[in-house]
């Protein structure tokens, strides 16, 4: 469904519930639309609405409907949801999206669901839940294909007439020895137009692609970019057994919960953060950034008050001074958000530091000398004093040359700290630049001035 068609059918909703009428909201929750066009529906609802049109889906749909959901919305409405009916509508679950969602819910509700499951089911989810749900066995899909190398293909042909369906995304069958080792890959192209005389073993791809369980997430999905694929095989580190694959549907939900995370990280707001959430939580997840925020505007401040004095003598200087912060502010920016992506794409290490480092450190003289320049004269020719244009001229140049080295150092660092460099990197940031620039201009004024 497109956006337009969203806002449409929301508008549509709005116009129901205003009337009072449900008949037609009800036509398009349950049937009129796919279940998923109804989850983005409910996303793009005030959580008094989203409440109302859970309300509306039959019992039948709700299952179909939560698999398609955001996980916070998804667990805020089977938090709701007595064990019964959660047990029916978990049935509507692959086991990884199953998992992640359990992780989520009490450990006494987690324990019904998975009790009620049948033996393989229950052990499928067990094994993905001993994982983290950011590493590859946590993303990894227990429903898998595997064979034998030493069967015909005619024997592999008919065991897959069996099966009636495939799992999604299937591009090859796994092969593994007696012992669930696996030994690689048949990709289905060529079990097609192979002789079904061959063995399995003679057609066979030992060369492919394998990721271990405990493989971050970000990493599967640099790999699966990196090498096209469509599926891999996710196996035991110590044991080299089959634990389950990942299709390129679980990976593009990676790269877009990262993307997500990264853009709302550098505004101190949760990757999970919910468009229409109620007011108490986003004001309380709000409040803590902008009070660290604030003890970093203290910061700032009690540096410009160190220079009152000189404040007082020259009024020029307190007009021009947020422009040296300003200017240290965005060129930190660009770094900072540089050096963060290529964190991310893992394109940085001890090797490339130094030569980044001395990269933005000479881009940012040149343009330091540059719009320090053209400062000084526009500076110049407003208040006609030249000892203020070469001040801030100095200024300026000091505070770029900081904010290369604070925007390149610190997510490294950061990094090394166990920090997410996205969520306190712009922080920490600013109150540099502000500080440096705040220094340096008032402090060559008091020296060369005053």
């Amino acid at each position: 469904m497109s956006e337009q068609n969203t806002l449409k059918h929301l508008q549509t909703v709005t116009d129901s519930l205003e009337a009072g009428t449900t008949v037609q909201i009800r036509y398009l929750l349950n049937g009129a639309l796919p279940a998923q066009d109804v989850a983005r529906l409910l996303e793009s609802s005030p959580p008094k609405e989203r409440k109302l049109l859970w309300e509306l889906i039959e019992d039948k749909n709700e299952g179909e409907v939560l698999q398609y959901l955001s996980e916070d919305i998804g667990v805020q409405f089977m938090k709701d949801m007595d064990t019964e009916r959660l047990i029916a509508v978990s049935e509507h679950f692959e086991s990884d999206d199953l998992a992640d969602l359990l992780q989520h819910l009490p450990e006494t509700i987690v324990k019904e669901v998975l009790a009620s499951m049948t033996a393989q089911d229950r052990m499928r989810v067990e094994a993905l839940l001993s994982y983290s749900e950011d590493s590859a066995g946590g993303l990894m899909n227990t429903d898998t294909i595997t064979i034998r190398p030493n069967i015909t293909l005619d024997i592999v042909f008919r065991y897959l007439r069996r099966h009636a369906t495939l799992p999604d995304m299937t591009d090859s069958l796994l092969v593994v020895s007696r012992s669930d080792r696996l030994l690689g890959t048949l990709p289905l192209t060529k079990l097609l137009v192979s002789d079904v005389d061959l063995t399995v073993r003679d057609i066979m791809e030992t060369e492919c692609t394998v990721i271990t369980a405990e493989t971050p997430a970000n990493e599967v999905a640099q790999l699966f970019e990196k090498m096209d694929l469509v599926s891999a095989p996710v196996i035991d580190s110590n044991t080299q057994k089959l634990l389950g694959r990942i299709t390129i549907d679980d990976v593009v939900d990676v790269i877009r919960d990262e993307a997500e995370h990264s853009m709302l990280s550098m505004a101190g707001l949760d990757d999970d953060e919910d468009t229409f959430s109620p007011i108490l939580k986003t004001t309380r997840r709000r409040a803590v950034w902008l009070g660290i925020n604030l003890v970093t505007a203290f910061i700032a401040s009690y540096v410009i008050g160190l220079f009152q004095d000189t404040l007082d003598q020259v009024v020029a200087l307190a007009i021009l001074m947020p422009i040296v912060a300003s200017m240290g502010g965005i060129a930190g920016s660009q770094v900072l958000t540089l050096v963060i992506r290529g964190i991310a794409l893992n394109q940085i290490g001890a090797t490339n530091t130094r030569w980044l480092l001395n990269r933005e450190l000479i881009v940012g003289l040149i343009n330091g000398l540059l719009w320090a320049t053209v400062i000084a004269a526009l500076t110049a020719l407003w208040f006609d004093n030249i000892k203020i244009a070469y001040i801030i001229a100095g200024a300026i140049i000091i505070n770029l040359l900081f904010a290369a080295t604070t925007g390149t150092l610190l997510p490294i660092l950061l990094k090394k700290l166990g920090i997410d460099p996205a969520l306190a990197g712009s922080v920490i940031l600013t109150t540099v630049t502000d500080v440096v620039g705040f220094l340096s201009f008032l402090g060559l004024a008091t020296i060369f001035l005053i």
